[in-house]
């Protein structure tokens, strides 16, 4: 009986020493794949930032604080995808500089099908870490080009109808011209040698305006790979080297999520108000509105109009580049344009005030490309003189009127006399018994014209018949 106990406890032990061994290699199996799947549970998020439409401020702003939040997330990789037809050059230059100081790799990408990189695209294109697009899309013509004209150009009739100053205002224009498409060629340049693309098409689309389809550009090596869609993005990426202000980095992306940061209420509120000639119109909004709140106390609206209109201006001029020497003259101005309607200074207050507010909208932005639109300036200042003119003329009708109250009223008015008197009497004058002196007789009933008053005494005469 014992030996029967021994026989099967034997046996219990050979086959849980048989289940270990069997269960073991599935334990050292299962190992990797737990770690593969906690590894890509932590893995580190791809961050896509779109710009789709003109590279503005707004834009700018927009990419700078997409950037920080990347980093804050600890992400892996940002994706600018872009579908642009150019922009300001200041506000390109400002996205530039933070893809080449970004500690994160940053992929540029063209997308989707039928989007381009034209103008300003094509220089955040050359600059990031990786240059990618999606099929059916381009990128060039990068010529730069000033929004309001280079100063002193004139098409070519007119060129050679003009002599002596005008060729040279003209040969003026062209040097300006040469310079600032030497400068953008050798910024382009140094950003296609920076990442070893190709630099002799990047000077080409700047000097001759020419344009690229994908597949052209990724022969030429003027981009790094053709994507799909994002997620073709991530495979192609994955391994990639790339060099960073930090050293090479190798991106690991096949595990990476996508993860979209949309605009925010701040970058759809400055793509409004960030226009200089919407920002302009906001300043003056808000100094008329507080104005004539302080000439017409408690009515409100106009003040709380104006102080929010006044907000927002300077809430826009936060990422405009403002010269404050323009705004310093517009509140002179409108701080003459205020005084001419307390100080009769005969219109020369008003005049200087329009003046001193044209100036200063002249010069509010410190960017060629940036600058209040000249029909926007004349017709404000139209309206200013205007509004002056109307003032000065309110001012000059109420001057001319006669007083209709106090001591100074009863002057002119006709009275009718209570009774006979010869030196003192009696008149009725608005209902009410008044005492009145003559020099000469007054009858009972004659009318009398008031000269003069002394307190409650007044003084009158025979008003004579007129033809």
């Amino acid at each position: 009986m014992s030996g029967s106990i021994l026989e099967i406890l034997a046996r219990i032990a050979r086959l849980i020493v048989l289940g270990s061994l069997l269960i073991f290699p599935v334990f050292v199996l299962a190992i990797p794949i737990s770690c593969q799947a906690l590894q890509a549970d932590q893995a580190s998020p791809a961050v896509v930032l779109e710009i789709k439409g003109a590279i503005t401020p707004a834009v700018s702003d927009y990419i700078r604080r997409g950037m920080t939040k990347a980093i804050t997330v600890n992400a892996g990789l940002v994706v600018v995808q872009m579908d642009t037809p150019g922009g300001l050059d200041r506000s390109m230059r400002d996205i530039i500089q933070l893809i080449l100081a970004s500690p994160v790799p940053v992929v540029s990408y063209v997308a989707p099908e039928g989007a381009r990189a034209a103008s300003a695209g094509t220089y955040i294109l050359y600059a990031s870490h990786v240059a990618a697009m999606s099929p059916a899309t381009n990128l060039g013509a990068a010529t730069p080009i000033s929004i309001g004209g280079l100063p002193g150009s004139r098409g070519p009739n007119e060129e050679k109808k003009k002599k002596g100053k005008d060729e040279l205002a003209t040969d003026d224009a062209s040097t300006l011209k040469r310079k600032v498409i030497n400068d953008a060629s050798a910024y382009i340049k140094s950003l296609a040698e920076l990442h070893g693309r190709n630099a002799e098409w990047a000077v080409r689309a700047v000097q001759e305006a020419v344009s690229l389809s994908a597949e052209e550009a990724l022969k030429l090596k003027v981009i790094d790979l053709v994507a799909t869609d994002l997620s073709d993005l991530l495979l192609q990426l994955d391994g990639r080297t790339v060099n960073l202000d930090s050293g090479a980095h190798v991106i690991s992306s096949k595990q990476m999520t996508i993860t979209r940061m949309a605009p925010s209420w701040r970058y759809n509120l400055l793509s409004v108000i960030s226009d200089p000639n919407v920002a302009y119109f906001l300043l003056l909004l808000g100094f008329y509105g507080l104005i004539y709140e302080l000439a017409n106390p408690g009515v409100f609206l106009p003040g709380v109009a104006g102080a929010i209109s006044l907000l927002l201006a300077f809430y826009a001029f936060q990422i405009l580049p403002i010269n404050y020497s323009g705004v310093a003259l517009i509140l002179l101005g409108v701080a003459f344009l205020i005084s001419e309607a307390f100080i009769p200074s005969f219109g020369s207050l008003g005049i200087g005030g329009i003046v001193a507010m044209a100036i200063g909208a002249l010069i509010l932005i410190d960017d060629e490309n940036l600058q209040v639109a000249r029909p926007v300036i004349i017709g404000t200042t139209a309206l200013s003189a205007v509004l002056i003119l109307l003032l000065m003329g309110r001012v000059l009708s109420i001057r001319k009127k006669k007083v209709r109250t106090g001591e100074e009223a009863l002057i002119g008015m006709i009275g009718e006399a209570a009774g006979n008197f010869d030196g003192e009497g009696r008149i009725w004058l608005l209902g009410e018994s008044w005492l009145a002196t003559s020099s000469e007789e007054i009858n009972k009933g004659e009318k009398v014209r008031i000269t003069s008053r002394n307190g409650l005494e007044l003084s009158v005469e025979r008003l004579k018949e007129e033809s």
